[in-house]
This record gives structure tokens, sequence and C-alpha cells, in this order.
């Protein structure tokens, strides 16, 4: 609004007309001299207009500004708690990454729907479903024991197969920066690098009841329920090792031994020293 030649009173400099205005700063002509104060901030409690129509006008736009300033120390305090929200978070990854200790059995087999065999690989990523009981039932199951050492195996089976016939479809390594115990979605994403998806005559050739096997029923083939479990370092590098033998193309063959390599180191494994695939198909 345009305040010059405007009236006012200050509380100290007493009766005097604006003479220059802009939107930070107002100068305002006294009896003996010119005084140069912050616009709006001088109106209120030392600044009056004489104007009441001005002076209405003049609140609403302070008013507004008011409630402008009190938005953006809002803003400021959440991204604050944001910034401490996100240090917090960062400071508990890293102690769990400096502490972490190797599970024997920190991979992950996961069973696909239909849906998922074209899910998991045009997004890349698994979800461990929900809770069913308890008292956190609806709650995202946490993949505790994955950790960046992880692997997770993608299988599926025809509903009118036997689950002896359950096929390899699949694997990737865990987003680099992915640890279990602070998934709140359930979901896993997969590396950048590291993702292998199978064709379908690779994947008839590469069943994965040759390298899994429950020690309690060895020639038992049930999966039960539930859409994953848990499995052996060592079967999973089984499985890497096999899929590096069914790469004819030289891109992919080369890929896959780098994924090979990559896993060995991250779950401490000597490629020389890994024993032959013993699931329970092996068995019966």
């Amino acid at each position: 609004m345009n305040l010059i030649n405007k009236k006012v009173t200050h509380k100290s400099f007493g009766m005097g007309s604006i003479v220059n205005q802009n939107d930070s700063s107002i100068e305002i002509h006294f009896t003996s001299e010119i005084k140069k104060f912050v616009f709006p901030d001088v109106f209120g409690k030392h600044l009056k207009l004489h104007d009441k129509s001005d002076a209405k006008s003049l609140e609403e736009i302070i008013q507004k500004k008011e409630s402008e300033l009190k938005e953006e120390e809002l803003k400021k305090e959440e991204e604050i708690k944001l910034q401490r929200k996100n240090l917090e978070l960062r400071l508990e990854h890293e102690k769990l990454m400096k502490n972490h200790k190797l599970h024997p059995e920190s991979q992950m087999v996961f069973w696909c729907d239909t849906e998922e065999q074209n899910s998991s690989f045009s997004e890349w990523k698994i979800n461990s479903g929900e809770i069913k009981s308890g008292n956190n039932k609806g709650k995202p199951n946490k993949p505790i024991r994955l950790h960046q050492n992880s692997a997770v195996l993608l299988t599926a089976i025809d509903s009118v197969m036997p689950e002896k016939d359950r096929r390899i479809l699949g694997v990737y390594m865990v987003n680099e920066e992915f640890i279990g115990k602070l998934c709140e979605d359930g979901n896993v994403p997969a590396h950048s690098k590291y993702r292998i998806q199978l064709t379908e005559q690779e994947s008839d050739q590469l069943l994965f009841w040759k390298y899994y096997v429950n020690e309690k029923s060895p020639q038992n083939v049930t999966w039960n329920t539930g859409k994953y479990r848990y499995f052996d370092n060592t079967w999973m590098a089984q499985i890497l090792l096999d899929i590096v033998s069914l790469k004819s193309d030289p891109q992919e063959r080369e890929l896959a031994q780098q994924f090979f390599k990559h896993f060995c180191k991250m779950n401490q494994i000597t490629a020389q020293e890994l024993p032959k695939p013993n699931g329970a198909l092996m068995r019966i």
C-alpha cells in the first residue's frame, strides 16, 4: 500500500509525515529531522497512522506477515526435527554396520506368485508381507536377518506341479544401504548392480530343492506356509556358482562371476572350498 504523505504519530518523535517507502523501510519527516524505520515492524507499538482506513489495511498486512513468519518458523522447526531424526537413524545405521555379526543363515528365498513374478523384476524389490497374529498383527514383517551380505532368491512353482519342481527365477543382493532391523515397510530393494533374472530355459535347469534341505527331515520336500524363509549362506553361494555356469552370453557371465565373487567376499566364503550342492533332491 502507498503511504507517502500519510500522517503518523511516533511514540518518541511526535507527529510526522511519511516521505519515502519501500518493501522493507519507510522514512518519516518529523518537525526537525527525517528518520528511517523498518517496515512494517515499526507500526503497532511505536507508530500510528492517523487515517483509520489505512490503519486497518496496514494491520491486515502486518497480521499476514506475522502469520507468514510463524509458518516459516514452524517449517524450520520441522526441518530441524527431520534433520535430528535422520541423524539418529544414520548413527543407528552406522552402529549396526559396525557391530554386525555374520549370521550363517542370512539369505532369503521368496515365493513369487504370478503377479510378483513380473513386479519383482520390474521394480527389483519384494515385500516380506504382514504379521498374521499377535499384538503386531497387520504390521509389516521385518526381515531382521537381512544385511548387506544378504541375497534374495526369487522362486516360483506352477500350481499343477509338485513342490520338488520349484524353479529359481532370479536373485539379487539387497540394496547397499539396507538393514533388515531398520526396515519399517517390509520392502527389500535390490542392489544397484548385483541382480540377475534367469531365462525360462535357465530356470528349468535350476531347481531350488537341489540346494535347500531341512536337516530335521532331509528327504522332505515341503514349503508349508509363509512367503519367505531364511537359508544357509553356503547354499546361496552354490546357486550363484551354478548360475555362472548356465550363462552363455559373455557379458551376463561376467556379471554373474562378479556377483559370485562379491557374495563370497561379503559372506567370508572361500570359493575353492565350496562343497557340492546336497539339497533334498540330492538325497531322495
